[in-house]
């Protein structure tokens, strides 16, 4: 009797027990020549699974792009970049960076981007009809409340934004989701070890990968390194509440050493627009200028030191206007930007569902800087919208088959030095490049940490403990030391991009 009653239990434990699902196949690849306007660059689409516990389940989409090696006897294998945002796409920057890219590691590499699932050419969520939806959603309010009375119109209009975006592809669009796909794409192109270099929180998606499958690395390299402990956890806003201040005093104090537009007193200055300008919006040719834009135009110092004559141009300009107490920018182009960073966002992490819970977070916000409001209430997006149940949350703290390369930058205004810090301590197996200077991301702008970049994509050396790129001059006075260009245009909504 008991052992039948045993052999049922047995039994039903079996049953309750999932099977252990068989990786999917890696997909074919079937490169074609891309448009006439990108000439030496293959374009493909792949098909994975939609829901990674599911192989043999839907599908979707994902879109690629290669600069092939053009050092076909020395090939190693194939470079995978990505971007950031999220939302960004990284077909449209290896089209723009993959000659770089390639004759940095002496063309031994297939380049390939790809736009992570969701985003641009890749089955995109879209949670807009029409460009003018959006245009028109983006239109009625401010980039970020900055008056309490608009705290929650602004929560309750962005909440509703998931009853908008509720697709099939929006419920599998976690970091964890991509990192899967990234290692399918790896086995499909034939890499037996990923190479893979990650910018802003492109950082992220090789951070999860390092933990996720550390077995797999030959070279990953990460550079404007957001922290996974903050992401993961919903306190990023922590480190962006202090770190675009942190640049801005920066700019401020070269401002001044260089006798900029802005200057002299340029912080004071500062002060006085932002008190200006909260207390009636400054015209500006035919354009109107409300604190949130304002707010928006400075935060882009902190990503690009080589537009900061332009910034400082237009705050003095701004200032001016405000002193001689003068009393819309045109819809942009509908993108999948916008969605896709939500659809990221709010996937990889558990935000609060209460609008009392973001204003508090808003007051701790703006206690930290000017800045920390605009950063954080596009998070209300999160409040309705499910996190996904395949997203990784760590531990964070694997031996990966090879060591990482953590890059950052001192002074960063969209993803805190103190990150690229908090990875190289996670990862037992890293080394930290320091970059003594402003902006976002030092492969942009640091001749000397893009030389380590590439040695180590190429073979894996690593700079020696405690190497620090020294700063380039001060970016008021040595245009000619810019390595990259940026597009400079005003804020159209708030999407905290990286």
């Amino acid at each position: 009797m008991r052992s039948s009653v045993l052999g049922a239990v047995v039994a039903l434990l079996a049953a309750l027990t999932p099977v252990a699902q068989a990786a999917p196949p890696a997909p074919p690849i079937a490169w074609a020549a891309c448009a006439p306007a990108r000439p030496g660059f293959e374009c493909a689409t792949i098909t994975v699974p939609l829901d990674h516990d599911e192989p043999r389940g839907a599908t979707t989409t994902v879109a690629l792009t290669r600069k092939p090696a053009t050092d076909q006897a020395g090939r190693i294998g194939s470079l995978l970049f990505n971007p950031g945002g999220p939302g960004a796409s990284g077909i449209d920057y290896v089209h723009a960076w993959g000659e770089k890219m390639s004759a940095g590691v002496h063309g031994r590499f297939d380049v390939v981007g790809f736009d992570p699932r969701g985003i641009g050419r890749s089955n995109p969520l879209r949670c807009f009809a029409s460009e003018q939806e959006r245009a028109e959603f983006l239109a009625a309010g401010p980039i970020f409340p900055y008056e309490p009375a608009q705290e929650r119109p602004f929560f309750d209009r962005y909440r509703s934004l998931a009853a908008k975006c509720d697709q099939p592809i929006a419920r599998h669009m976690s970091t964890a989701d991509v990192v899967r796909d990234l290692d399918l794409l790896r086995r499909a192109l034939g890499d037996s070890k990923l190479t893979y270099f990650g910018t802003s929180y492109g950082s992220y998606i090789g951070t999860t990968y390092a933990n996720m499958f550390p077995g797999n690395v030959r070279a990953l390299a990460i550079d404007g390194v957001l922290d996974p402990e903050l992401w993961s956890s919903g306190r990023q806003v922590e480190a962006d509440r202090i770190a675009t201040k942190e640049v801005l005093d920066e700019f401020f104090r070269l401002c001044d050493e260089a006798a900029c537009a802005f200057g002299p007193n340029s912080k004071q200055r500062w002060r006085a627009l932002l008190e200006s300008v909260r207390a009636q919006p400054i015209t500006l040719g035919t354009e109107v200028w409300a604190y949130d834009e304002v707010i928006a135009w400075a935060l882009l110092a902190g990503f690009a030191s080589e537009s900061w004559t332009d910034v400082a141009a237009v705050l003095d300009q701004l200032a001016d206007a405000s002193d001689a107490g003068l009393s819309t920018a045109a819809a942009p182009d509908y993108d999948n930007f916008f969605d896709a960073n939500l659809g990221t966002t709010c996937a990889d992490t558990e935000f609060p569902r209460a609008f009392g819970a973001y204003r508090a977070v808003s007051r701790y916000a703006a206690a930290g800087s000017d800045f920390g409001p605009y950063w954080w209430w596009s998070t209300s997006a999160c409040a309705d919208w499910p996190a996904s149940p395949d997203r990784y949350t760590g531990p964070w703290r694997a031996r990966t088959s090879a060591p990482v390369l953590v890059v950052g930058n001192r002074f960063d205004g969209s993803t805190d030095f103190r990150g690229a810090q908090a990875v190289a301590r996670q990862l037992p197996n890293s080394r930290l490049l320091e970059y003594a200077g402003w902006g976002h991301i030092a492969y942009r702008r640091s001749q000397c940490a893009i030389d380590h970049i590439h040695s180590y994509l190429l073979s894996g050396s690593l700079p020696p403990s405690g190497t620090v790129c020294a700063a380039n001059p001060n970016p008021f006075l040595d245009n000619a030391s810019q390595l990259a260009g940026h597009d400079f245009r005003r804020s159209t909504g708030p999407v905290a991009s990286r």
